[in-house]
C-alpha cells in the first residue's frame, strides 16, 4: 500500500512528511512508458509535489510543479491535489543515461539547468506561482531551495526512485522536513546529523523501511504520528472536459477536422487515455458554437 505519514517531533517545532509510493510511480511509468532517467526525474518530481501538496494544501486545492530543465528529459510537469492524488508527464519519456560512478541514475545530467516553478490554486483568489532556479538537478535539493527561497521555510528533502533493469519501478519514496518558527538552531543541527547518517533512501526503501520507521529515524523515538494517508496516481480527465476543450477551437478548425478526419481523437498528456469524437459529436459541437 502506498501512503504518506505526517509527524511532529517531541518539541513540536519540526514537521515531517514521509512517503512510500512504489505503485503510484509505477502507474506513472507504465502510462508514460518512461525509461530509467525519465522515470527517475518525473518520479522524484511527483514525490516532491505530493509531499508539498500534503504539507500545504487544504480541501479541494491543488498545485502544479514544473521542472523546466534543459537536459535530455526536458520538462517534467506534475499536478498534485489535497486528496493525496497526483498525475504527471515528461516531455521526453525515452531517456536512459549511463549510471554515475556510484551506480545511481544520473538525474542531475538528465534534468540539466533551468527553473522549478510551483503554482498553487488555493481558495478563491488567483493562482500564485513561485519560481526558483534549478540549483542541483537532483530534484530533492531543488525542492529544499524552493521552500527556503519562495516560502521562507527552512527544510530538508530526500527523494528516491529506484528503477529496475527492465525499466519497472523497484522502489519510490522519501521525506520532507520543515522547521516551524520555534525551531532552535541546535534542534535543526541535531536532526540534520540524523539525516546525514541515514543510508541512501533507495536502500531504505528496498529494505522495506516503512514511512513510520523512516520518520522515527529522522525525528527520534519520541515523535508523534499525526496522520496516515493513502497516495495514488489519479487523472481527472474525461470526455466531457475534452469536449469543452474542442469547443474553444475556431469553428473553421473544427470544420476542417470534420471534413478531413470525420471526427477527432484527443489523448490526455497525463494518463494517455484516448477520447474519440465521432462526426456526429463534432457536428454537434460546431452547431452549438454557431448558435452561441
Amino acid at each position: 500500500m502506498d501512503y504518506l505519514v505526517k509527524a511532529i517531533d517531541k518539541t513540536k517545532n519540526l514537521r515531517l512528511l514521509t512517503i512510500s509510493a512504489k505503485d503510484m510511480i509505477f502507474e506513472m511509468q507504465k502510462r508514460q512508458d518512461t525509461w530509467s532517467a525519465s522515470s527517475a526525474a518525473l518520479g522524484r518530481t511527483m514525490l516532491g509535489a505530493t509531499l508539498l501538496a500534503a504539507a500545504s494544501l487544504v480541501e479541494d486545492e491543488e498545485l502544479t510543479v514544473r521542472l523546466l530543465g534543459n537536459g535530455p528529459v526536458g520538462a517534467c510537469v506534475v499536478t498534485a491535489k489535497s486528496d493525496f492524488t497526483s498525475k504527471g508527464f515528461v516531455q521526453n519519456p525515452h531517456i536512459a543515461l549511463p549510471a554515475r560512478s556510484d551506480g545511481h541514475i544520473d538525474v542531475k545530467k538528465a534534468v540539466g539547468q533551468g527553473w522549478l516553478q510551483v503554482t498553487k490554486k488555493q481558495g478563491v483568489g488567483e493562482p500564485y506561482t513561485g519560481e526558483v532556479p534549478i540549483v542541483s538537478g537532483e530534484i530533492a535539493e531543488d525542492f529544499t531551495y524552493y521552500l527556503a527561497k519562495s516560502e521562507q521555510i527552512p527544510a530538508a528533502v530526500g527523494l528516491s526512485v529506484f528503477v529496475n533493469a527492465n525499466n519497472e519501478i523497484g522502489a519510490a519514496g522519501g521525506f520532507m522536513l520543515q522547521a516551524l518558527p520555534g525551531a532552535s538552531d541546535a534542534l535543526i543541527s541535531e536532526v540534520e546529523k540524523r539525516i546525514k547518517a541515514l543510508p541512501h533512501i533507495s536502500e531504505l526503501l528496498l529494505d522495506k523501511t516503512s514511512p513510520e520507521k523512516l520518520a522515527e529515524m529522522i525525528l527520534g523515538p519520541d515523535l508523534k504520528i499525526l496522520e496516515k494517508d493513502p497516495v495514488a496516481f489519479k487523472c481527472d480527465c474525461s470526455k466531457e472536459k475534452y469536449g469543452k476543450m474542442l469547443a474553444t477551437l475556431k469553428t473553421s478548425d473544427l470544420k476542417q477536422m470534420l471534413t478531413e478526419d470525420h471526427g477527432a481523437e484527443l489523448t490526455c498528456q497525463f494518463c494517455k487515455e484516448k477520447y474519440h469524437f465521432s462526426a456526429d459529436e463534432l457536428s454537434e459541437i460546431i452547431a452549438n458554437k454557431e448558435e452561441n
